[in-house]
């Protein structure tokens, strides 16, 4: 493949992912025969509103439902009520949104149906919090936690601790009615009670854990705040809680699914597919240094076969030091340049399935051989870039950004190193 045959073929990759996570494509599999009496859906997420969209297509008769979206994340539902609220950082409409998806909760009974649609983005979005704590301080706390390095479990933890409808509670305001939740994974091991913070599933962490993320990250917190979780105050509800007795959770897409799809499609033109693994984590900079590795040694291990292509999963983090712009991915794939130093025959795309890497307009990036050739015949210098958290300006200068906008699913990260070791004169 010349250079951009490559590019186009990575991004052909990256939106196989997308569509084999699709709310439209996996809903239909996971929906049970409609249950009789009030059906209620309620849901939060990037991807809920396309989630429920999918229901409506499937189920005809709901009762009054809502879902909770990010800004821009909206589909057309009509029957189900769509509210879009802020993420990463919560605000006031999430608020007023939660309260309204804990009413609708509070009114059902024994002889109705919850069906829960959560996916990313609902940690955020159910912004919630106990009465005790209010939203500036959850505020404060979450932008510090998204700052710190700090892993999605760790920070999903506090979250849950310092909320009213988070790590099952809101099943404690759907008990006793019946309740299904479908969950569209956004985090390592696909486990349902970390998923957007787990709001029906009973939650196996406590009050202590939390207190010693705070410490671990040096999170700046409310004494008030610290006392109410010593206390035991803000505890959730535990497994074996008998409000879980009726509620079943099913995971319906996951970075398994995508990579394997994605592995399919690039069999099907050719090119053979390596799955690194879907559960990558760790510093965005240090993941990149060691898949710069394992591609240079494929490379050279592999000199007689065609193209072949390493796909990886999972979710990268930033420890943000710098006055930057660019997300996990963005940064992983400058550092993968910095670390590839011009390799021939090596082209890569890194990007979130949800459309959005960090706080950018941007999924990701696309690299190739000559990427920081052109970045310094474009005054830039790569590692500048990467120190001060800035990716998305070096890429979009370069014109390399991936911008599909919001894709209305979440599987998390998404990355794709092409080889062509037959060649290497891409």
């Amino acid at each position: 493949m010349n250079a951009d045959q490559s590019k186009s073929f990575l991004k052909d990759l990256f939106h196989t992912a997308v569509e084999a996570t699709s709310a439209h494509r996996c809903i239909p599999k996971f929906l049970p025969p409609p249950p009789n009496g009030k059906i209620c859906i309620l849901g939060a997420g990037k991807a809920s509103a396309a989630m429920a969209q999918a229901v409506e297509r499937n189920w005809r008769k709901l009762s009054t439902s809502c879902v909770i979206t990010r800004y821009g994340h909206s589909a057309d539902c009509k029957t189900v009520e769509v509210i879009e609220a802020a993420h990463p950082v919560p605000d006031g409409v999430g608020l007023i949104a939660s309260n309204r998806l804990l009413k609708l909760a509070n009114s059902l009974t024994a002889d109705d149906f919850a069906l829960c649609l959560i996916s990313g983005g609902a940690s955020s979005l159910l912004s919630y919090p106990d009465e005790r704590i209010g939203l500036r301080n959850k505020q404060g706390i979450t932008r510090q936690l998204l700052l710190s390095g700090a892993e999605i479990s760790e920070i999903n933890c506090v979250r849950k601790h310092l909320s009213a409808i988070k790590g099952g509670q809101l099943m404690r305001a759907i008990y006793p009615a019946r309740a299904l939740t479908l969950c569209i994974s956004d985090v390592v091991g696909d486990d349902p009670s970390v998923i957007g913070s787990g709001p029906t599933v009973a939650d196996a962490t406590t009050c202590d854990d939390a207190l010693n993320v705070i410490k671990k990250h040096q999170i700046q917190v409310d004494r008030t705040i610290i006392e109410l979780l010593q206390s035991g105050d803000l505890e959730t509800p535990k497994p074996g809680d008998a409000i879980f007795e009726h509620s079943k959770v099913s995971i319906i897409a996951s970075s398994k699914d995508a990579l394997q799809a994605s592995a399919e499609f690039a069999r099907s033109q050719g090119v053979e597919a390596v799955i690194l693994g879907a559960s990558v984590t760790g510093d965005s900079n240090q993941v990149a240094k060691i898949h710069a590795q394992v591609a240079v040694d494929a490379m050279r291990d592999y000199k007689t076969r065609g193209c072949f292509v390493l796909l990886s999963g999972g979710e990268t983090t930033l420890d943000v030091t710098g006055s930057g712009e660019g997300g996990p991915n963005t940064q992983f794939v400058l550092a993968l340049a910095q670390e590839l130093n011009g390799a021939q025959g090596i082209h890569a795309i890194a990007c979130d399935t949800d459309g959005i890497d960090g706080t950018g307009t941007n999924a990701g990036a696309v690299i190739g051989p000559n990427t920081l050739l052109r970045g310094a015949f474009a005054g830039m210098n790569a590692a500048d870039y990467i120190r001060h958290n800035d990716s998305f300006t070096f890429f979009k200068k370069l014109g390399d950004l991936v911008e599909p906008g919001p894709t209305l699913t979440n599987v998390n990260d998404f990355r794709a190193i092409l080889c062509d070791p037959g060649t290497g004169k891409n």
